[in-house]
């Protein structure tokens, strides 16, 4: 079988695009915050979209469908307006958009973006959330990655006025969930498909991201990525643990063009990546704004015992600390793309613990440009990672399924009347959000 490479080289040549190349019409108005707002800082939530697949392919879990917003997508647009936010994180469902090569239904999407725009919401649009278009088969395909920047491309021309965007959701936990814990799309549980699917899903967020910037360049890219750790109660850390700790950078080391360690080097060539395709990867980040957005729950950390069993640690290192060693690797400015606990009683104390991580980091100099609690609605089965359809709803929306309001709103109500003025200052220039095309400086 070719490889990604093949397919990109065959369609895109190999040069692909430089900086020099971004000189597509911006179409946009003004800084992309929204407007009337004092401050820069992005105050956010988001609407649950994914969308892979279970049971060997056969059962799409929609999170959109589940959760009703097909039917009530305006309402829950206007929730995010009720609670005074300017900033949404929204996921357009491609599996349903990108019909086919070259082919694609805009029906819902239209309505819903036209409905963003009038209500002067700013989205994050997310363009991948854990699964691919059926005709795609799943993240094994080596022409997903092309495939996926023709969606990107058409939907930046769409919908120029968009400035921000995440292109892959998650790349990291889509690739283990995927090919290494066996939950999602492909099921496996094999090295090999793990670092498949893992170097698929980063070079269709790279090739994602030059087609938006051919169209919008300017574009702002929040790449939303779990940040997680591994504690091991053993006097002797095992080897196994050690490279666990270091493969939950690997999304971003690809990325963002890090070299990662040697030991994780080797992984990869030992599991299925070509050193022409590190060498592709480490030739330089891809183009717009970069901003890393580490997501954070109680749940990312975990306790590995002597005995091998797995436990949730719940915010042993919390959101700074982990987050500090992603800002140290890559030295790029953050946002805190996800969080949220699915006991109702216990959220308005974890948002209060995520927001004086943020105060608490950024007095410390880390430039955190944005927070979000996600999601706006409830969300169904996530206890299980959507592997079991049991119907179960967890209560770490900001409103419920019956669109209600959950006691967090309020809680997030009261942060934002206190802290809405914040603003990216003291680092001043540096975060400019400036109108000027973003370059890229080497050929990716």
């Amino acid at each position: 079988m070719k490889d990604f490479l093949y397919h990109i080289k065959k369609k895109y040549g190999d040069g692909n695009y430089d900086g020099d190349q971004f000189g597509g019409a911006a179409g946009h108005n003004g800084s992309g915050f929204p407007d009337g707002n004092a401050g820069n800082f992005m105050f956010a939530t988001g609407i649950e979209c994914s969308y892979p697949t279970i049971g060997n392919g056969t059962v799409r879990r929609d999170q959109l469908r589940e959760c009703g917003h097909y039917e009530r997508w305006k309402e829950d647009l206007n929730l995010v307006r009720e609670m005074g936010l300017k900033v949404l994180r929204y996921g357009l469902p491609y599996y349903r958009i990108h019909e086919a090569p070259g082919k694609f239904n805009w029906e819902f999407a239209d309505l819903a973006m036209a409905e963003i725009k009038r209500l002067g919401i700013t989205p994050i649009l997310d363009l991948m959330h854990f699964g691919v278009p059926d005709w795609l088969g799943n993240l094994q395909n080596p022409e997903f990655p092309i495939h996926f920047a023709d969606y990107c491309r058409a939907v930046a021309e769409r919908y120029p006025w968009v400035r921000y965007y995440t292109p892959v959701n998650e790349i990291y936990v889509t690739a283990r969930i995927s090919a290494k814990d066996g939950v999602w799309n492909e099921q496996l549980k094999t090295d090999q498909g793990f670092v498949t699917a893992l170097k698929h899903c980063v070079a269709a967020s790279i090739m994602g991201t030059q087609q938006i910037a051919s169209i919008r360049n300017d574009c702002v890219i929040v790449q939303s990525e779990s940040a997680e750790f591994i504690h091991e109660l053993c006097a002797t850390p095992s080897a196994a643990t050690r490279l666990e700790n270091e493969l939950r950078f690997l999304s971003l080391d690809l990325l963002y063009a890090r070299a990662p360690s040697a030991t994780v080097a080797m992984y990869l060539l030992d599991n299925g990546l070509t050193r022409q395709e590190y060498e592709w990867f480490m030739k330089g980040k891809p183009p717009g704004y970069q901003i890393m957005g580490n997501d954070y729950y109680g749940r990312n950390e975990r306790i590995r015992l002597p005995d091998g069993s797995m436990h949730l640690s719940m915010d042993v290192l919390g959101w700074y600390q982990i987050t500090k060693e992603y800002y140290d690797r890559y030295r790029m400015p953050v946002m805190h793309t996800e969080t949220n606990v699915f006991e109702e009683a216990d959220a308005p104390m974890w948002l209060w613990k995520q927001w004086i991580n943020v105060l608490r980091i950024r007095k410390d100099g880390v430039p955190v440009l944005g927070f979000t609690w996600y999601s706006l609605i409830d969300q169904i089965d996530w206890d299980t990672q959507l592997g079991e359809q049991n119907g179960r709803v967890q209560a770490c929306g900001l409103y419920t399924l019956d669109r209600k309001p959950r006691p967090v709103a309020q809680a997030y109500k009261d942060l934002l009347h206190e802290f809405g003025q914040i603003t990216i200052v003291p680092y001043g220039e540096m975060l400019e959000m400036t109108d000027r095309p973003a370059r890229l400086k080497t050929q990716v």
